[in-house]
């Protein structure tokens, strides 16, 4: 093949695999460069750490870990596993639920945008520190290579499994969850779901994401309010009268998310869809990492 051919064969298929690239994951890993990884914290001691498994190789994965000698013997490529490497899952989880399609004239991004955006740039700061991960209700195991990144942006953007909530899985020793939706559902039903992955030991971190209208009601005059997953309508002639009320039934709700996790041993943080994701995602990071190099 001419050069010229060869290099145009080549850049279509460079722009063919882009197109397979989700803005999700561009993003995710735009903001997780922004956040300074600095020392992961677990003390490795290199090569000579226990021998823990072999696994085939997989898209994303370093060369410089191929077990050449393993792969000899075999017909596939095979990474070697130290023990450190295979102990630790962080699974993720993106409310699916209709409500997370709201966005004010007051935010410039949905819910769902953003908390799929910080449970996957997350993903991505684990995968960087070579953490497995995985995501709740999918269809394949954990792993910590770019391609099991791309399956689980692909799975947010399909609308995962549909559930409202989380459902239980059965997770591996040493495994962190990260559940990021604006969990409007009651307490009650919200306890039914985590408390068995608190059961089971896994630590957790719950992310109550907001618009900035959700979070201080900023109507006044006459507006007719309506469920975005239902027929419920309310007709308010004087919403600012509501506004206290409101307020007060917001934190009552919160109160009790965080009392809720507070007793399983989770945390519990709230964000609204007008602050910056670096933020939060900088402090999920401290979190989770800390738990990751139990």
């Amino acid at each position: 093949m001419a050069m010229p051919a060869l290099a145009l064969s080549l850049t279509d298929r460079a722009s063919a695999a882009a197109r397979v690239v989700p803005p999700l994951l561009v993003d995710a890993e735009r903001i997780a460069a922004s956040v300074i990884l600095g020392d992961h914290g677990r003390k490795r001691s290199g090569p000579g750490e226990s021998f823990w498994q072999y696994r085939p190789y997989s898209f994303g994965d370093s060369t410089q870990r191929i077990d050449w000698h393993k792969s000899a013997r075999s017909d596939r490529v095979y990474i070697r596993e130290n023990e450190w490497e295979a102990a630790n899952t962080l699974w993720l989880w993106s409310s699916p639920s209709v409500s997370m399609d709201f966005r004010s004239s007051r935010a410039s991004v949905t819910k769902r945008e953003r908390a799929q955006l910080v449970a996957l740039a997350s993903g991505v700061l684990a995968v960087r520190a070579h953490e497995r991960i995985g995501v709740i209700g999918g269809p394949y195991a954990p792993d910590h290579s770019r391609g099991t990144l791309l399956r689980i942006a692909n799975w947010f953007l399909d609308g995962g499994d549909g559930n409202a909530l989380p459902a239980f899985v059965r997770m591996p020793r040493f495994s962190s969850a990260l559940l990021v939706g604006d969990f409007f559902d009651t307490p009650q039903a919200v306890a039914r779901a985590i408390t068995p992955m608190a059961s089971a030991g896994i630590k957790g971190h719950l992310v109550q994401v907001v618009d900035v209208a959700e979070e201080t009601l900023p109507f006044a005059g006459r507006i007719e309010f309506q469920e975005m997953a239902g027929p419920l309508k309310f007709l308010s002639a004087k919403t600012e009268l509501l506004r206290g009320v409101y307020a007060e039934r917001l934190a009552q709700h919160r109160e009790a998310l965080r009392d809720l996790c507070r007793r399983i041993g989770w945390t519990f943080t709230i964000h609204r869809t007008d602050e910056p994701p670096a933020r939060l995602l900088m402090m999920l990071h401290v979190l989770i990492s800390g738990e990751l190099r139990r």
